[in-house]
């Protein structure tokens, strides 16, 4: 009998587990271990943050879905890796042993890259989590007695840029809604090159229909963003060129702000010998197994993939939920041929594909592959897009709730995008 542990329990880690369970026999044991006791989905936070969710909508609790499937849950953060032995170190002095780890922690959010940024301390807030887009609409709800200026943007080093765009749109909604827009301006402030580069280079004609966005919407912003600090009401970026010289100097004042950080990788993986990169990203093969430990595998925002582009100011590549489910699916059928004599031959699909909100309407784009030239290069707009994501988070709840190991991207995404065509 083995015994594979999931670390982390967000959207790479639940469905590990359940794609696991669904495919070993049952003499394997698989249990999660996570810090917190809950579920979060992650993409409906900006949603929250502006009081169009609740808490209870998008999350649930890890312990009775799991113990439905079979699956054995330990609410405790992990310590410290033992990846030659074998064993973790839990909170409070636990120990762990495994014979299969699969890491899909998520990201450290690395706030203190930049004096007083963050929402624990710092002057500036986040929606990459449920208690900081709660945090945000605690403050946002003064915000509303008495408007005034708002930053949205991405801190250097930024791999996550969509959630960006996504969150200046949605407030923008909610302020017209609330015909309080006009007291409000609003900065895009971004480590991106340009407007639309996503940490991808550009997707599509995605640069001149964000940059239309953005001008319709009354959104100024400052691109080559090299965010140096934020003090109370003020955050000061120096603007680059495509060189990399000083353009301008930039203190851009604040009532609110939104930007989103750096990630890094969380400190137990990082600390692990010759796994992960210098940002403590775990570095994979073809088949998701860690590059020297052959009984490790990993998968989402914890694994290191090489940015698109060199730019001027640093920026990540994003990893996407199709690209996260299709990791999931390669390592959960890794694991289990190992386990049955046969080698490992599955593999990702490292194909971005994103679903965009954009308060009452939407953008969705695919790159196949993720990094240039691409077989596929495709950015639209519309209503659509809008009620794809609302039906996505929906789905994705289910399947938290029910256990499914369906690919829920290939059976609802794709399909609603009109892309599977193009992957064929």
């Amino acid at each position: 009998m083995a015994h594979i542990v999931v670390m982390g329990a967000g959207i790479g880690g639940m469905p590990a587990a359940y794609e696991l369970r669904t495919l070993l026999p049952k003499e394997h044991r698989v249990t999660v271990v996570n810090p917190v006791d809950f579920f979060q989905f992650t993409p409906s936070n900006p949603w929250l943050a502006v009081g169009w969710r609740d808490r209870e909508a998008i999350t649930l609790p890890i312990a009775p879905y799991l113990q439905k499937k079979g699956i054995d849950f330990i609410g405790k953060a992990v310590t410290s890796i033992d990846a030659t032995g074998n064993r973790l170190t839990l909170e409070g002095g636990q120990t762990l042993s495994y014979d299969y780890l699969v890491i899909t922690t998520g990201p450290k959010l690395s706030f203190d890259e930049v004096p007083g940024a963050g929402p624990h301390g710092g002057h500036t807030h986040s929606v990459c989590t449920v208690g900081h887009a709660e945090m945000f609409w605690q403050d946002y709800q003064k915000f509303l007695l008495d408007p005034g200026p708002i930053v949205i943007g991405a801190m250097p080093g930024a791999s996550c840029f969509g959630p960006a765009y996504e969150f200046s749109l949605i407030l923008d909604t909610d302020l017209r809604r609330r015909k309080l827009r006009h007291k409000v301006p609003m900065t895009f402030v971004t480590a991106e090159p340009y407007i639309g580069h996503l940490g991808l280079g550009g997707v599509g004609d995605s640069k001149s229909m964000l940059e239309s966005e953005l001008r319709s919407h009354d959104i100024k912003w400052i691109t080559n963003a090299k965010t140096t600090r934020v003090e109370p009401g003020k955050l000061f970026t120096t603007q680059l060129d495509d060189q990399g010289q000083v353009v301008k100097e930039h203190e851009v004042g604040f009532k609110l702000a939104m930007m989103l950080p750096a990630f890094k990788g969380v400190d137990p993986v990082a600390a692990v010998a010759d796994m992960c990169n210098p940002r403590g990203f775990v570095i994979v093969d073809e088949h998701q197994r860690s590059k020297k430990y052959r009984n490790i595998f990993s998968a989402g925002v914890c694994v290191a993939i090489p940015p698109v582009e060199v730019t001027p100011v640093a920026s990540g590549a994003p990893k996407t939920g199709y690209m996260i489910e299709t990791m999931v699916t390669a390592l959960a059928h890794n694991i289990t041929d190992e386990l049955a004599g046969r080698p490992a031959t599955a593999k990702a699909t490292w194909n971005a594909i994103c679903l965009a909100d954009m308060g009452d309407t939407g953008a969705a784009f695919v790159a196949l592959p993720q990094i240039p030239p691409r077989n596929v290069n495709w950015f639209k707009k519309g209503k659509w897009v809008h009620l794809a994501k609302i039906a996505f988070e929906k789905y994705f709840m289910r399947k938290m709730k029910t256990g499914n190991s369906d690919p829920i991207y290939e059976k609802y995404v794709l399909k609603a995008l009109g892309v599977v065509r193009l992957m064929k």
